[in-house]
């Protein structure tokens, strides 16, 4: 993909704009969007097996697999037979080296960089350290910038190799134009993140809110197993800050979601916000919200701009030990997370629970407040406790989405010219 001759006329990286039909055209593109999506879960697959998993017939595998074999999206290898005589097995499988996909995760203290291939292969990692007592767009964006290049140098491809550039951090984000409007990392200041493409002629750019990311690594691992529950699913992130994602399936693909959970507001109290507000979910099951009324701090002092994962421990140690405060302190931020569950369930419907983060590790002092919050709800008195399940490894979730999403974004546009 990344390997241009210049586009003259109605020609685009080698490749002409159809003139079909527009019935004709939609139908061509879900056709190569189908055989892109079953190679991409599947890897390797024969022609047969291809018409077979999409439901596509004989002819329009044969139409598909020459179209994405012109476009360099898709390459054919041939496999001996296992007894060494006739003709050799075909199989088609997504050229890696077509595209690449970078994705950057900003959290609270650090910076997370991937690069993948077009098979989704991971191919390079690394983190920096964010200083959390600088909260300003500008060093952000120059640090990011000095990575995204590092990244570039250590895979030793050319700038246009990259085509997509998917970004995600807890907050409020506006997807279509790469803004961050809202975040624990810089609160009001806003961030428009379209100026880390410009250095990369190819690359689209995706702003994402981090737990839409996890749902959605979730939502496809589920439906690859055929297990995604018919209503869909919600996942929660517990840690410094809560985030919650909501994933259903819309006429086979997989929709998300991401509603301001932790920043809506649960009590009419003074427990103040990181966003400025009082009340909110965040301001009593966030790391700080803990932290505060574990130590009998006032409610409505300045949240900490970050609690290391290690200060969240010795408080659990100490609930567990039996210190009154500190276990009070963890079931008031389970109520606050069960009565919002069953804000989200009443207006939903009945969906299982997937909770991910580093604060799950802390959920036998949180369950039972969020299972008293779930019950105050005449939803879930009437439907029952939903299904709750614990996920570890959200870095990983999180990635898993970057590189479903960048990779999705990118077979799109790939059936959108001929």
């Amino acid at each position: 993909m990344w390997v241009k001759s210049s586009p003259t006329g109605d020609e685009v990286q080698g490749l002409r704009f159809s003139t079909a039909k527009p019935g004709t055209e939609l139908l061509r593109r879900q056709n190569m969007l189908a055989v892109l999506g079953v190679l991409r879960l599947k890897g390797a697959l024969s022609h047969t097996e291809l018409s077979e998993l999409t439901g596509l017939a004989s002819a329009t595998v044969t139409a598909v697999t020459v179209d994405l074999e012109k476009a360099g999206a898709i390459e054919r290898q041939e496999q001996s037979a296992p007894s060494g005589r006739g003709r050799p097995r075909v199989l088609f499988e997504r050229a890696a080296g077509f595209a690449y996909a970078v994705s950057v995760q900003i959290s609270s203290d650090a910076l997370h960089y991937a690069l993948s291939d077009y098979r989704g292969k991971l191919i390079d990692r690394f983190s920096t350290v964010r200083d959390v007592n600088v909260a300003k767009a500008g060093p952000l964006l120059q640090d990011m910038a000095a990575s995204l290049a590092r990244l570039l140098g250590r895979s030793k491809l050319p700038p246009e190799a990259f085509s997509q550039l998917s970004l995600s951090s807890k907050g409020i984000v506006e997807p279509e134009v790469g803004r961050l409007v809202w975040s624990p990392v810089l609160g009001r200041e806003e961030v428009d993140f379209s100026v880390l493409a410009d250095a990369y002629p190819n690359c689209h750019l995706s702003l994402s809110n981090e737990t839409l990311l996890v749902v959605q690594a979730l939502a496809r691992r589920q439906s690859s197993r055929s297990e995604m529950p018919p209503n869909g699913l919600v996942a929660l992130s517990l840690g410094h800050s809560i985030g919650l994602g909501i994933a259903r399936m819309e006429a086979g693909e997989i929709m998300t979601t991401a509603p301001n959970f932790g920043h809506m507001l649960n009590a009419p109290d003074n427990r103040l916000c990181r966003c400025g507000a009082y009340g909110c979910i965040e301001a009593s099951a966030g790391f700080y919200g803990i932290l505060r009324l574990a130590f009998q701090v006032p409610p409505n002092t300045i949240p900490a701009k970050f609690v290391p994962l290690v200060e969240m421990e010795k408080i659990a140690q100490s609930a567990r030990q039996g210190n009154r405060m500190a276990q009070y302190a963890f079931r008031q931020a389970g109520l606050a997370l069960g009565q919002g569950l069953s804000r989200v369930l009443s207006l939903a419907g009945d969906m299982p629970v997937a909770i991910t983060g580093p604060g799950n590790r802390f959920y036998d002092l949180l369950t039972g407040g969020i299972e008293e919050g779930l019950s105050q709800s005449l939803h879930v008195r009437l439907n029952g406790q939903p299904a709750i399940s614990l996920v570890q490894d959200e870095q990983a979730l999180v990635f898993e989405g970057h590189v479903d999403r960048s990779l999705n974004a990118i077979d799109h546009r790939v059936t959108q010219v001929r």
